[in-house]
């Protein structure tokens, strides 16, 4: 077994023979903010097989303070944060796989993805993606671990189709809805302590020790000093429709409609195109710039200002409008540079 992984290799429970299972085993990982960089910087170091990171934003200033691996070149350079989070996990271990997918999570490109996945980690911002997780989950009989964190408060919970409870069971039980949005600040180590929960279980999970997942939601406050567990194998409904006898899963409905939605915590509104595009960013800047906007771009992304309004608009036609949450301006803007 290679020196890299000695150390992780004399803990008991992995051991050589749990290493070679990592090595061989692939994360799909949902949103590479804070949770999401902390997550896939953990995985890499262990030795996971395959990583594949999906994130729809790029790295801003206000990220940094927690929000590991990104730094101010990657702010300076406008990166997309799962295009930036590839770079620095191939400098700290180039023999694990990583793909970097800049996209708005969907039920239907989220599905494709998912062929040969053997965990599912939530990195997310916003309950909607999750619900959609969940079923997707549930459908295609993958184990996910939820984590969610605001302030000094965080929750996690590993859950397993066919014998814990599914997310969708437990929206009446406990405050997940809650934990969805960061407008209410957060610190750092609120993010390690979640993070810490959820790579331990991943690798429990990697190396099929399923005897030792945890079955409960652990929640904290760091701040406040709180700290429990509730198990949560009774909240398992036959009803549910996502994991239940007569399952449908209702998260799962197509979307073709152009969609607005204002980002949590923001002032900044996503518009995305009914279908994904192919944009010639240059082609566009040109445009742009003839038009009176202040326009950078990269190979992922263009941002341009005008009159105090900053877009940012990627190469897939999806948008962000920054600076309102006015879903009717912010879409009649898209259109206004788009069409």
């Amino acid at each position: 077994m290679k020196e890299r992984y000695s150390r992780q290799t004399l803990f008991g429970p992995i051991g050589e023979g749990g290493q070679l299972k990592i090595m061989k085993k692939h994360v799909l990982l949902l949103g590479a903010g804070a949770l999401g960089s902390a997550n896939a910087e953990a995985l890499t170091r262990a030795g996971v097989g395959k990583l594949t990171i999906v994130d729809r934003d790029y790295v801003e200033t206000s990220n940094l303070q927690r929000q590991q691996m990104y730094t101010e070149r990657d702010v300076e350079e406008k990166l997309p944060k799962a295009e930036a989070a590839k770079r620095h996990l191939f400098d700290i271990n180039h023999e694990v796989e990583v793909n970097a997918i800049i996209m708005d999570a969907t039920a239907q490109n989220l599905e494709q993805l998912l062929g040969d996945v053997d965990l599912i980690l939530d990195a997310t911002d916003n309950f909607e993606t999750r619900m959609i997780i969940n079923d997707l989950s549930q459908k295609l009989h993958i184990p996910w671990i939820y984590g969610a964190c605001v302030g000094s408060v965080g929750m996690t919970l590993t859950i397993l189709p066919g014998q814990t409870p599914c997310l969708h069971c437990l929206l009446k039980a406990i405050p997940i809805q809650g934990m969805t949005c960061d407008t209410g600040g957060i610190i750092s180590p609120a993010v390690t302590m979640v993070v810490a929960h959820q790579t331990a279980e991943a690798l429990k999970i990697l190396v099929e020790d399923w005897e030792s997942v945890r079955p409960a939601l652990v929640s904290f406050d760091l701040w406040r000093n709180q700290y429990q567990t509730v198990k949560l194998t009774k909240a398992k409904k036959k009803d549910c429709l996502s994991c239940g006898e007569k399952r449908i899963y209702p998260f799962l409905t197509l979307e073709n409609a152009t969609k607005t939605a204002v980002l949590c915590g923001r002032d900044t509104v996503q518009v995305r195109p009914p279908k994904p595009l192919e944009l010639q960013l240059e082609k566009l800047a040109n445009d742009l710039d003839g038009s009176g906007y202040l326009v950078k771009f990269n190979p992922f992304l263009l941002s341009c200002e005008k009159a105090g309004e900053r877009i940012v608009i990627f190469k897939d036609g999806r948008a962000l409008i920054h600076g309102t949450k006015d879903m009717v301006h912010a879409k009649a803007t898209y259109q206004s540079i788009l069409g």
